[in-house]
């Protein structure tokens, strides 16, 4: 029998398509807010799987409701349905504006069926010619071809050509910009109401109000991509519940699952109408594994009141950031909402961000970027004080290198 290789770092460039350039240690441990790599070092975990660990890592309520279903049935296709997809659904209707719900596997699927049910919407009511998207400058939407056409970051459609058409770009938090791309052609706007990869930039309530009173006038529906905002991380279950704004179709993923992959397209029955049976469908979607952990994740928030912590901890976070910035003058500002946080680099040392997340993760810290200026911290929603204080001295030495290495 051949001699298996070793599993390290290099066996990814070995075997990996290149598109990922992971980090060296590889985690093979984790427990809260905590991991351990191959070596047994340890990390404080302020990434969160970017922004998907919402209870951190192995927690117990997930791990059992994991186990217990996977002693009963993993798979069934979409020619059935299950209980945990069921039940999950009911709890997603009735804590928010939807009446109907559509399960896939990941954020980008959710975001494609979202886009498609516009399209389809628009179709039904109008016509063919009520197609056009807008969007928005610096959004992420996933990485299929009409979600990365809808996203607007030019660099992920490279070579890619020919993309989607009938998508339009707006400045983001402003009316205006957004306002004069409308026409009757428009047949929904596309918004993060926090942007995640764009620099972790909220949503203005006046621009997302605006927003929604301009689909009103061109009947034209609102979609709200919540992938990164939900499920919690803004300290309630969805960012536009704080912005007192309500969308036509909302999309999630990312903490809905906990890790496990789930994402979810949420919308109203009226609308849900276009998809009628065979226009959409994904085959592991409603997958009874993942609906029954994202149940018990959405059961935890709710039972346990995981969302009221979330403003105090992220005050935690912020203040810390500020002391930081108080003795190294690194950052230009510290923004976000909730446990979604990004602290964008002052001008001498953009570009510059990524530098200090391999610093950190020397020292034992995990922490991302939102693009080359920002540091994004979306640790889990339960974070212990003491892992949040222990993390910011982490930071804090490792910025303390950076600065002392000539910045």
């Amino acid at each position: 029998m051949a001699t298996k290789p070793p599993v390290d770092r290099n066996l990814f460039d070995e075997v990996m398509v290149p598109n990922y350039a992971p980090a060296k240690m590889i985690p093979v441990k984790g427990e809260g807010s905590r991991v351990w790599d191959q070596d047994g070092k340890e990390y404080i975990d302020f990434a969160g799987g970017i922004a998907v660990s919402a209870l951190g890592h192995t927690h117990p309520a997930l791990v059992a409701a994991l186990t217990e279903q996977a002693q009963k049935i993993w798979h069934l296709s979409n020619v059935l349905t299950n209980e945990p997809a069921l039940r999950l659904a009911n709890l997603l209707v009735a804590h928010t504006f939807a009446d109907k719900v559509f399960f896939a596997n990941s954020g980008a699927e959710v975001n494609e069926a979202a886009f498609k049910l516009a399209r389809k919407y628009a179709y039904d009511k109008v016509g063919a010619e009520k197609n056009e998207i807008i969007s928005f400058y610096n959004s992420f939407h996933g990485r299929t071809l009409f979600t990365v056409s809808v996203g607007g970051q030019p660099k992920y459609t490279e070579g890619y050509a020919p993309v989607p058409g009938g998508i339009k770009h707006a400045t983001f938090n402003d009316l205006a910009s957004a306002e004069a791309l409308f026409s009757e052609k428009t047949c929904a706007v596309v918004v993060e109401p926090i942007q995640g990869e764009g620099g972790v930039i909220a949503g203005d309530p006046e621009f997302l109000k605006g927003l929604r009173r301009l689909c009103d006038q061109h009947d034209a529906l609102l979609v709200f991509d919540e992938i990164q905002s939900g499920v919690g991380r803004s300290g309630a279950l969805y960012a536009y519940m704080q912005a007192g704004v309500v969308p036509d179709i909302l999309t999630s993923a990312k903490s809905l699952g906990g890790g496990f992959p789930i994402g979810a397209m949420l919308t109203t029955a009226k609308i849900a109408e276009s998809f009628g049976v065979g226009s959409h469908g994904s085959t592991y979607g409603g997958n009874p594994l993942a609906c029954r952990v994202a149940e018990a994740l959405l059961e935890e928030l709710f039972n346990s009141k995981v969302m009221d912590n979330v403003p105090t901890k992220s005050a935690r976070i912020k203040q810390g950031l500020a002391a930081i910035n108080e003795r190294y003058d690194l950052f230009k500002e510290i923004r976000g909402a909730g446990l979604l946080i990004g602290a964008e680099m002052a001008e001498p040392y953009r570009g510059r961000a990524s530098e200090i997340v391999a610093q950190a993760a020397q020292l034992g810290l995990m922490i991302l970027v939102a693009g080359p200026n920002v540091l994004r911290f979306a640790p889990s929603l339960i974070i212990s004080d003491k892992d949040i204080d222990e993390g910011l001295v982490l930071l804090d030495r490792a910025v303390q290198q950076f600065s002392a290495a000539g910045r």
